[in-house]
């Protein structure tokens, strides 16, 4: 592992450790916020935002295990079923705790930021490819 997939690891770690603290806080104590953002329930913006960096994060993290190019993008996809998994956990984690609430809609915002972080990857892996070919 070089020095920049460590660096890409304690970064995802300490990503992961916010997305955490941020999902499971208990932020009752916090004033009234604005209640939507350019129309959207400001939550599932929260939500949508949260996830956005979890797949291009997480795929620097563990982009040393692919030595070819399609092996570097084929890593995309199980770093987008953990984020998934993850965003399942989180809304699971949240129901049973009685400060928070499970709901699928931030399950969505979740996932639609999975989504676009994946695309936002593949870009990025083909631009590396053509950069360095």
């Amino acid at each position: 592992m070089n020095k920049f997939n460590k660096i890409s690891l304690i970064l995802f770690l300490i990503y992961l450790g916010l997305v955490f603290w941020c999902c499971f806080g208990n932020f009752s104590d916090m004033p009234d916020i604005q209640r939507e953002i350019l129309g959207f329930p400001t939550d599932k913006v929260v939500h949508f935002v949260l996830f956005l960096p979890f797949v291009t994060l997480g795929h620097m993290a563990i982009n040393f295990l692919g030595k070819t190019f399609g092996g570097k993008l084929w890593l995309v996809l199980p770093v987008l079923v953990a984020g998934i998994l993850l965003a399942i956990g989180i809304e699971i984690g949240q129901s049973l705790t009685s400060y928070r609430t499970g709901d699928a809609m931030d399950f969505f915002a979740d996932a639609l930021g999975l989504c676009v972080s994946t695309v936002i990857t593949i870009i990025l892996v083909f631009i590396k490819k053509k950069a360095f070919s």
